[in-house]
């Protein structure tokens, strides 16, 4: 085994040593005297222990001890693979016999992408000891029999946390790039990291809000979210965009497009390279945007009956006035989707055909099977949630932004916590990245409304199951060509759980899945030939036989949701100047709305 080179030995600068625990001193000391100002006012939300989960875990142990002979035979099992580990082990160090890994390949495994922990023996025992252990601790808890289904996975959840956070690549001693860095800056990247760490907490407000990008890299309007367009219209609840035109023509039916509140809607429109919305406008379409406000306590009493009363339909009649065509095909991402589907179903009960076509981006409408974040919308904690809702007015972003991070939390966690405070280091620009970190608040009302009714009681599917504005909601009324866009590797909306609403509608439906998750997966233009996608002219009842004889094709799923929406589109006209129907514009795109930040870098 060939040995690594040792790193060159740095010694610290006195001078630069003093000046960062100076800095260090006097951040420590703000925040404690800030945090102790808001524990004195009363202002500091207090942090509840999730009573469920406590339960969950007391009854998993209960569980294992009624079992004592399979715990037993479990306990063995490892010590055997250990026995394993040792002697291959030992026979690599002092026989310099080439071991056979014990555990699983760590070759997709981006935590230990650093050489030594292949090439140095210690720290591919360690690695190696760490991952047994971690699949003994899983195999054991998912073998546990006698539990509620939903008990189990929360306990599964919780369980792939704490086995996530004590990777030895989140220690600096027992991770080697760390060791390497600490040696070569004589020390100086754990006092940068200390700095990045107090930093951070700082611009929490005493939570640790860890920087994923730099964020003062991009600025809306000006290196992303900068096609051209106008502001149009606007109420409390959005600003809509109408894009200027690339194109000498444009189809007949203006584009309508959906964003979510979660986040916001610029995920389509980051640079020129990758922007869903500089796509669809070059190829010829009249492209409006709902740009969401982020809210405030103003806004708490805002339902989700205000989004399609204020969002999709007021929308709708905008763009009536702006272009004179009652008609629009419309596209709805993630929660938007959701939305959409609802404004489909209620201009349905009216005899409304006002959208074409609607276009769902991994969009749940069977809440069914909602994933690894049904262990976050049992009763108890969608209660704890509504308290601390009443008494801001709204969910911070902070919270659904760390429920997110949750579900990858070595990519969007514990990757950013070893580069910024371990090895010191500043996160790279990286636009995605950006748009993750800008978080949107929403209206207390509207979220509790969606959490019980969405995901706690499947209600959306049922026919009249919800009221919005008087009128009850049956999606199989619905008529309206339907074009669903999902992603295989997608955490938050699960492939299998969009295909459920497929079934829901009346009228004819497409299924596409796309490769990657549920951003990439979505926003993956032609010119990089990336990832493939799936079709299929069936529509079985079941997602696996769907995908049983799906046809798979290479590179983007767009060129073929534009084959799809050109039979709803209508003919060429014109391309229309931004202000010339009745709306006069008010500002120039991104608009406002989307500027309104709840921390700053």
């Amino acid at each position: 085994m060939a040995e690594a080179q040792a790193p060159e030995i740095k010694m610290p600068d006195p001078v630069e040593v003093s000046k960062a625990v100076t800095k260090i001193a006097e951040q420590s000391q703000r925040l404690v005297a800030d945090f102790l100002q808001r524990q004195s006012a009363g202002g500091a939300l207090a942090l509840v222990e999730n009573p469920s989960l406590g339960s969950a875990f007391l009854e998993m142990t209960r569980r294992l001890l009624a079992n004592p002979g399979k715990l037993v035979e479990a306990q063995i099992d490892l010590w055997k693979v250990y026995v394993n580990l040792w002697t291959q082990g030992t026979s690599a160090v002092f026989f310099g016999q080439n071991a056979n890994s014990a555990a699983l390949s760590t070759r997709s495994d981006k935590r230990f992408k650093h050489d030594d922990w292949e090439q140095n023996a210690l720290f591919d025992y360690i690695k190696q000891a760490y991952l047994l252990s971690a699949q003994w601790v899983q195999s054991t808890v998912a073998g546990i029999e006698g539990m509620d289904e939903k008990t189990k996975k929360k306990i599964e959840f919780y369980t792939r946390q704490f086995v996530d956070a004590l990777s030895p690549t989140n220690f600096p001693i027992t991770n080697p790039e760390v060791l390497r860095a600490t040696i070569e800056t004589g020390g100086e990247n754990l006092l940068k990291g200390l700095s990045n760490l107090l930093d951070d907490l700082e611009r929490g407000k005493g939570s640790l809000n860890i920087r994923m990008t730099d964020l003062e890299a991009f600025q809306p309007g000006v290196n992303i979210a900068a096609t051209p367009g106008k502001v149009v219209f606007q109420n409390e609840l959005m600003q809509l965009l109408q894009y200027a035109p690339s194109t000498e023509t444009v189809f007949q039916k203006p584009l309508l497009i959906v964003p979510p509140w979660i986040n916001k809607f610029y995920i389509l429109d980051l640079r020129e390279k990758n922007s869903f919305i500089k796509w669809w406008v070059d190829q010829g379409f009249t492209v409006f945007v709902i740009s969401w406000v982020n809210p405030d306590v103003t806004l708490a009493e805002k339902n989700f009956e205000n989004y399609l009363t204020e969002g999709t339909l007021a929308a709708l009649d905008a763009i009536a006035k702006a272009t004179g065509e009652q008609e629009v095909n419309a596209v709805g991402y993630c929660l938007g989707g959701t939305l959409l589907a609802s404004t489909v179903g209620y201009l349905a009960a009216r005899k409304d055909t006002r959208i074409a076509s609607a276009t769902y981006f991994t969009t749940m409408l069977d809440f069914d099977q909602p994933g690894e974040l049904e262990v976050f919308i049992d009763e108890e904690q969608i209660s704890m949630l509504e308290k601390r809702m009443e008494r801001q007015g709204f969910l911070d972003g902070s919270e659904m932004a760390g429920t997110f991070s949750m579900l990858r939390a070595n990519d969007l966690i514990w990757s950013f916590f070893i580069n910024n405070y371990l090895l010191g280091k500043d996160p790279f620009p990286f636009d995605l990245l950006y748009w993750n970190s800008d978080s949107t608040r929403m209206p207390a009302k509207m979220h509790s409304f969606y959490l019980r009714n969405m995901y706690q009681k499947n209600l959306l599917r049922e026919p009249g199951g919800i009221t919005l504005a008087d009128t009850p909601i049956d999606l199989r009324k619905a008529q309206t060509p339907a074009y669903f866009i999902s992603a295989i590797e997608d955490h938050i909306a699960p492939w299998k759980s969009t295909y459920a609403g497929t079934r829901l509608f009346g009228g004819p439906v497409k299924f596409v899945l796309g490769g990657s998750g549920h951003i990439a997966g979505v926003i993956n233009p032609p010119v990089g030939g990336k990832y493939c996608y799936w079709e299929n002219a069936e529509l079985p009842a079941g997602p696996d036989a769907w995908y049983a004889g799906a046809r798979q094709s290479g590179g983007s799923w767009w060129p073929n949701w534009l084959e799809w929406v050109r039979a709803y589109a209508g003919e060429q006209v014109p391309a229309r100047v931004v202000g010339a129907g009745e709306l006069a514009p008010i500002e120039d795109a991104p608009g406002s709305y989307v500027k309104r930040k709840l921390i700053v870098a």
